[in-house]
């Protein structure tokens, strides 16, 4: 059952924040990845992404916390299955946030083997973020921009405030600790995904399915 809900897009600081939420005993934390490393995953989230919900018990039935797509694409419906989850809003700059993802998450869409997994992800990820996201506008900066802006306040007007963490990771473990009633470990933040190591990951990946 999820205790903690990550609302943030990614490449707001979700990796960061799923090694962080493992740290603080909220494991295994879903993300993005887990479509990337595991193809039942991919497969399951090829049905959810078809139907738009799903049998969320079941969906994240070995996951105690999720950030990151795909679960931010269906915040609404995780906020309102788990009403005792606790919520987390990673939010960045606009224009930092998407010329990263423009960078990164946007410009690895076209990074396809041409084995079935990849061409198969390829697709999940595009209906579920770039075209159900995004409307198929994502390189529409603007466009791009505004559905970040609003979908972040549209998370602070529909969570109870008494839910919600709006958090930087930059802010480190002290807002996240305090919000979830648990101590500050003896260790620095977990830093991790940045662009050069995202390509990397992309560049590793494609080797293996070569």
């Amino acid at each position: 059952m999820l205790e903690v809900i990550g609302a943030g897009f990614g490449r707001t600081g979700t990796m960061s924040l799923k090694l962080a939420l493992e740290r603080l005993g909220y494991g295994p934390c879903h993300h993005m990845i887990e479509l990337i490393d595991d193809a039942e995953q991919l497969d399951l989230w090829s049905r959810v992404a078809e139907a738009g919900t799903a049998d969320w018990d079941m969906v994240y039935r070995d996951f105690r916390a999720t950030v990151d797509w795909p679960g931010a694409a269906f915040w609404r419906q995780l906020v309102g299955h788990y009403p005792e989850a606790k919520v987390i809003l990673s939010v960045r700059d606009p224009r930092s946030w998407y010329e990263s993802a423009y960078e990164s998450i946007y410009r690895a869409r076209s990074f396809v083997a041409g084995d079935p997994l990849s061409v198969q992800r390829r697709d999940v990820v595009g209906r579920m973020v770039w075209d159900g996201t995004f409307g198929g506008r994502f390189e529409d900066a603007e466009h791009a921009m505004a559905v970040f802006t609003e979908h972040n306040d549209a998370v602070r007007r529909e969570v109870p405030a008494e839910r919600l963490l709006e958090f930087q990771v930059k802010q480190g473990w002290g807002p996240l600790c305090d919000f979830l009633g648990v101590p500050v470990p003896d260790e620095p933040f977990p830093r991790s995904n940045d662009r050069q190591e995202f390509a990397d990951r992309i560049a590793d990946r494609l080797r293996k399915e070569e």
